[in-house]
C-alpha cells in the first residue's frame, strides 16, 4: 500500500452547505493522508480559512444549483451546475484515491477519466430521499447504475443511503461502507457556553426546540397542528421556540392566531451558527418534523446538548432514534401522534434527563474522529 505521506487523494464536494461539519474531519483525515485536496465550488458562510482542515479545501470554478420542479413538501428537483475545469486540477493533482460525492458532473467525468488516470474511485452518498434519488426516472437511475458500475466502492452516511446504493443501484453490498460522515463537532458546539450568557426568556416547562428553515418541507405546520390539539386538550404548560427564518412564517402566524394558542410559542427567527448552542441548552426536547431530509444535521446536535428528540421517518437522521430510549419516530404527515409523543414529556418530565443523557451516550460514538477513520478505512481498501 502507497504511504501516507505520498498518496494523493482528491474530494469532490461540489456544494458544502454543511461545510462546517466537513472541516473537522478534514482536519483528522489529512493528519494520515496529508496531500489531501478538496474540491468544491462554493464554500460555505463563516468559513474560517485559518482553522485546521482549512488547507485543502479548494475552490473550483463555480456551483449553482438549477432547479427543474418545485416540490412543496420535499427538496425541490433539479441539477446541480458544476464548472468542468475540474478536470484541469484532477489532471494536474494526479491522485491516486478520489471521492466524488453523488451524480453530479463532477462524478461523470472522475468514471470518464478512470481508465486514462487510473485512480480508484469511491461514490459518497450521504442520504437516501424520495427527490434525491429519483426512483421515478428510469433515465436517472439507469445513469446511476452505468457509474456505480465502474465505482470501486462507496460510502453511504446511512442506511437508508446503503439501501438505495445496493438494491436501486446494484452496487455490490461488500463495496458499500455504512458510516456516518455527517457528524457534528462537540467540541465546537458545546465551547460558546463557556462564554455566552444563559437565556433568559419567560417561559413554560417543558421547552420544546425548532432548529431549522421554516418552509413546507421542514413539516413546521404539522408541529403547530400538534400544539393545537394539546391545547383542544387542555395542555398549555409547555414552551415551542422556532429558531429560524423562511417564507412560511406568515402562513404559521395565521393558523396560531386563529387556532388561539400564541402563549405557546415563541419566534427567536435567524439565530448565527456560534450561539445556538444557548437555545439547545434551554430546550427540553429537540423537535424535528421534516417531510424530507437526507440526512438532518440538527438531529445529532441536539444529542451532543443531551436532548432527547421527537423525530420524523422523512429524515435520515431518525436511525440514531432508539424508540423509548432517546426519543421517538412519527409520521411528520400525522399531527395526532406527534401530539401523543409530546404529551410523553409534559406528562413525564422525568424523562427527559434519563433519555437525554442517552442521546448523548449514543452521539458520543460519531465524532469527527470516527468519520475520518471511516475514509481511512475506505481509502486503506481501496489501494490494496
Amino acid at each position: 500500500m502507497v504511504d501516507g505521506d505520498d498518496l494523493r487523494v482528491a474530494w469532490l464536494v461540489p456544494e458544502v452547505e454543511l461545510g462546517a461539519y466537513w472541516q473537522p474531519v478534514l482536519r483528522e483525515f489529512t493528519k494520515v493522508y496529508k496531500n489531501t485536496v478538496f474540491y468544491t465550488g462554493r464554500v460555505w458562510s463563516g468559513f474560517d480559512p485559518t482553522l485546521p482542515g482549512a488547507s485543502a479545501i479548494q475552490l473550483v470554478g463555480e456551483t449553482k444549483f438549477v432547479e427543474t420542479e418545485k416540490i412543496e413538501t420535499g427538496y425541490d428537483r433539479g441539477f446541480i451546475a458544476v464548472s468542468p475545469s475540474i478536470i484541469g486540477h484532477l489532471l494536474k493533482f494526479r491522485p491516486q484515491v478520489v471521492f466524488p460525492q453523488a451524480f453530479s458532473l463532477w462524478t461523470v467525468l472522475v468514471i470518464l477519466l478512470k481508465p486514462l488516470c487510473q485512480w480508484r474511485v469511491a461514490i459518497i452518498y450521504d442520504g437516501s430521499s424520495p427527490n434525491t434519488d429519483f426512483r421515478d426516472s428510469s433515465f436517472r437511475t439507469f445513469a446511476r447504475r452505468i457509474l456505480a458500475k465502474f465505482a470501486d466502492a462507496f460510502v453511504s452516511n446511512s442506511q437508508a443511503g446503503k439501501r438505495y446504493l445496493v438494491e436501486v443501484l446494484h452496487a455490490p453490498e461488500e463495496q458499500v461502507f455504512t458510516r456516518t460522515y455527517l457528524v457534528p463537532d462537540a467540541e465546537t458546539l458545546l465551547k460558546p457556553l463557556t462564554t455566552k450568557k444563559r437565556l433568559n426568556l419567560d417561559i413554560k416547562k417543558p421547552v420544546f426546540l425548532y432548529v431549522g428553515r421554516i418552509t413546507a418541507r421542514k413539516g413546521i405546520k404539522t408541529l403547530l397542528e400538534a400544539c393545537a390539539i394539546l391545547k383542544k386538550q387542555g395542555y398549555s404548560d409547555y414552551t415551542l421556540l422556532i429558531v429560524g427564518k423562511g417564507d412560511q412564517q406568515d402562513e404559521l402566524e395565521a393558523f396560531i392566531k386563529e387556532q388561539d394558542f400564541p402563549d405557546q410559542v415563541n419566534w427567536v427567527g435567524w439565530v448565527d451558527y456560534g450561539s445556538l448552542g444557548a437555545y439547545f441548552q434551554l430546550a427540553d426536547v429537540f423537535v424535528f418534523p421534516t417531510f424530507e431530509d437526507v440526512w438532518g444535521m440538527v438531529v445529532p446536535e441536539a444529542m451532543v446538548f443531551g436532548k432527547p428528540v421527537l423525530c420524523s421517518n422523512g429524515a435520515a437522521s431518525s436511525e440514531l432514534i432508539a424508540s423509548g430510549k432517546n426519543g421517538y419516530i412519527f409520521d411528520p404527515s400525522n399531527a395526532k401522534e406527534l401530539a401523543e409523543k409530546m404529551k410523553i414529556f409534559i406528562d413525564s418530565p422525568d424523562l427527559i434527563e434519563s433519555m437525554g443523557d442517552y442521546s448523548r451516550q449514543l452521539i458520543s460514538q460519531k465524532t469527527p474522529e470516527t468519520a475520518a477513520k471511516a475514509y481511512v478505512e475506505v481509502t486503506s481498501f481501496l489501494m490494496k
